[in-house]
């Protein structure tokens, strides 16, 4: 009996699952051992109460579908035996045997009549039996696939099937229909198999030739693909020993940079030794004797080197005085000539050269010499002008690349530094602005005008323990002038710190000192630094760019406390990213 439809098989099937074969399982009789089997594999087996089967036909009452049997009792005798075990690979054809006789031989063909149409007068132990027609015969069915039956035999054998199933099922009174239906489908399903496997040779030859040249195919594809394997073998083996060699490389480069940096470290120690040591020298001749760093220089040398203030020598000219390009002493020089127009004149010109006499550092104008009558003040000759020139100018801009810029930065955080770290008293530019940076011919910066320069004595401390100068006296640039002065009155080293800052941000934008830094506020909070960055500067880097903008922003802190020391940590800042970036 069938358990399910062959498709619903599954390997651990152990339970029916047609409602009609639950329903043979419960309402057969009790002495029917009966095997449930799917696509072929016994799932479950009902077994028999009794060792036999006693099954009344009566002779008055034939069934109109079925021979007459005549009267009496036929009794079907089986032994109670154990039944099949069960297997994961056993397969039942119930019909086996059926079709063995068909293809076998004419006596074989006669064994099956009798179970289509029994006699009357047949004995019991002729009647036919259940059992041994469900009985799964030893040959197998490959071997029926390869007889190769005539059509009309193959029709003969399903008619002696469906017979032979009919008679049989004639003993089972009670049985429901789909039981007959199930075996039914079976039989026509052997037979179906049977025709399947007879084909003409000539397809299988076709089939057989599409296969070969699949297979050929597919060892083609096979031989490219492992040329590619060898090739991509090849390929990896090099790119590996490349990336060894690059590692290597970076080893040694970052054993170099270690080396340099250790270097650089003792060369910055060894410096600041050197100043300390210089200026400690240079105050102790100035406390001594007064030795000064300057000449002092006739009316007459001073004409004559200007050419007698020839107009067309003249390379600056301000609100003080004028300034014109000289040969003196074989040396060029810059000559300013100080307009006398109120005693603050004379003062500032004092001023300056006591200050610029006794001090000394690469970034700081060179003061050669003086002539008191009339002020006139020489310098060293710086041939590229300005950093206001470069800055206001497009073209001059475009060769001012983001690494001059940076250095010019640094160097000028470098000389205001030294300034605010003289000794006795500290130095406080007060009028530090692009028109006073003046370039050489290598772009080296160097800070001039110290006519409103002031001294701070360290014995006055603010609140904060900042040197503080009380004045009533405001000088300096809007734009550069530290706020908080305006309230305060009170002057300080952080007042050239924020002027530090606003240059630092044109030398970033190129734009003008008035509401720069709100400027850049905005553009950093929004995310649009690279909006507002000079292009004439060339491709700032990012990172570099926004570190910059946001330590001028620091200097540039309207209250003074929350403003960056220069040497301690702007001009550390400035060193390391200058460094990285040589």
């Amino acid at each position: 009996m069938g358990a399910a439809e062959d498709r619903r098989y599954f390997k651990k099937m152990t339970e029916i699952r047609s409602k009609k074969a639950m329903f043979v399982r419960d309402k057969a009789d009790i002495s029917c051992q009966i095997w449930f089997i799917c696509d072929g594999h016994l799932i479950c087996t009902r077994e028999a109460q009794t060792g036999q089967v006693i099954v009344e036909v009566p002779t008055d009452a034939p069934s109109p579908t079925t021979p007459t049997r005549g009267a009496g009792k036929l009794a079907l005798w089986k032994s109670r035996s154990t039944p099949p075990q069960r297997s994961g690979t056993a397969k039942f054809h119930p019909f086996q045997e059926i079709l063995r006789r068909a293809f076998s031989s004419s006596a074989d063909r006669r064994a099956v009549a009798p179970a289509t149409s029994p006699s009357p007068d047949s004995s019991p132990s002729e009647q036919p039996n259940v059992a041994s027609m469900l009985e799964w015969p030893d040959t197998p069915l490959e071997h029926i696939r390869s007889l190769s039956p005539h059509p009309q035999l193959i029709q003969s054998v399903y008619h002696t099937a469906q017979s032979s199933i009919s008679n049989t099922l004639e003993y089972h009174t009670g049985v429901p229909e789909g039981l007959e239906e199930g075996v039914t489908t079976r039989a026509a399903l052997e037979v179906d198999i049977i025709e399947g496997g007879q084909k003409d040779p000539r397809k299988l030859e076709e089939e057989l030739e599409r296969v070969k040249d699949q297979q050929n195919k597919v060892m083609e594809e096979l031989c490219v693909a492992l040329e590619q394997k060898l090739q991509l073998e090849s390929q990896f083996a090099e790119t590996d020993e490349s990336r060894k060699e690059l590692e290597q490389k970076i080893v040694a480069a970052n054993e170099m940079l270690r080396t340099y940096r250790q270097e650089r470290e003792l060369l910055r120690i060894e410096l600041d030794n050197a100043l300390q040591k210089v200026e400690e020298v240079s105050r102790r001749k100035g406390d001594s004797s007064g030795t000064k760093y300057f000449s002092e220089f006739s009316m007459t040398e001073i004409k004559e080197a200007a050419q007698n203030f020839d107009p067309s020598l003249k390379i600056g000219e301000g609100g003080c005085g004028s300034v014109y390009r000289g040969f003196l002493r074989n040396t060029p020089a810059a000559i300013k000539v100080i307009k006398l127009h109120s005693m603050h004149s004379s003062q500032e010109f004092q001023q300056e050269v006591d200050v610029l006499s006794k001090v000394r550092h690469p970034n700081l104008i060179t003061l050669m010499g003086a002539c008191p009558k009339p002020c006139t003040l020489v310098y060293e000759y710086v041939p590229n002008g300005s950093l206001e020139d470069w800055l206001r100018s497009s073209t001059r801009a475009k060769q001012l690349p983001w690494q001059a810029r940076i250095r010019i930065a640094t160097e000028l955080c470098s000389v205001l530094a030294f300034l605010h770290s003289c000794k006795p008293h500290s130095i406080v530019h007060g009028d530090v602005k692009p028109a006073n940076i003046l370039l050489d011919e290598h772009f080296g910066s160097k800070l001039s005008d110290f006519g409103i320069c002031r001294l701070l004595s360290s014995g006055e401390q603010s609140s904060n323990n900042t040197t503080v100068l009380y004045t009533t006296d405001l000088k300096g640039t809007l734009g550069y002038m530290d706020p908080e002065i305006l309230v305060t009155r009170e002057l300080t080293t952080k007042f050239d710190v924020y002027s530090f800052g606003i240059i630092l941000l044109q030398l970033l934008t190129r734009r003008p000192p008035l509401g720069i830094a709100n400027v850049v506020q905005r553009a950093i909070s929004t995310g649009t630094l690279d909006a507002i960055l000079d292009p004439l500067a060339g491709e700032w880097p990012y990172m570099l760019a926004e570190k910059l903008t946001r330590l001028a922003l620091r200097c540039c802190e309207i209250s003074r406390k929350n403003r960056p020391d220069l040497r301690s940590e702007v001009w550390t800042e400035l060193e390391s990213v200058a460094a990285s970036y040589r």
